[in-house]
């Protein structure tokens, strides 16, 4: 549902939102290795989100990335339109340019109260939030560090 580039920035926020602070700050390539994403990706990623108030940054030896608590006030789904916009929780599923309650689609009364769901819950909980879940709960948000057996 959501692009890669979509995917690699909230990555990358929830990572800034564990990892740093105003005084504790990273560089992209420690970014990008740490989440296993394509460092030059991420860095346009990650200007842009700096650009629109989303991510700090300072500039020469002691610079790099970080959430001010300012930033973790943001929801993902800022992220989200910053990036994708939000036309894929607008668009019929099936594709179709008329879908909606009263001229639904095959799936619609399935996937919208899916979507309303999603949006919710992206709109609702701050970065904050997710980041006190992920230390809490041990979510990951990178398999970088597990060992994946292969059968």
């Amino acid at each position: 549902m959501l692009s890669n580039a979509c995917k690699y920035a909230i990555r990358s926020i929830l990572y800034l939102g564990i990892q740093t602070d105003e005084n504790t700050k990273v560089g992209v390539k420690r970014i990008a290795d740490e989440l296993e994403t394509p460092q030059p990706f991420l860095a346009k990623l990650l200007q842009q989100l700096t650009k629109t108030n989303l991510v700090s940054s300072t500039k020469g030896p002691n610079g790099g990335f970080y959430l001010s608590q300012k930033d973790k006030e943001n929801s993902v789904w800022d992220v989200i339109k910053n990036i994708d916009g939000t036309s894929k929780f607008d668009d019929c599923f099936l594709g179709l340019s008329t879908c909606s309650d009263n001229n639904p689609c095959p799936v619609h009364f399935i996937v919208s109260p899916f979507k309303q769901k999603l949006l919710d819950n992206f709109k609702d909980k701050t970065i904050a939030q997710y980041v006190t879940e992920i230390t809490k709960t041990g979510k990951v948000i990178s398999l970088k560090d597990f060992d994946i057996l292969k059968n």
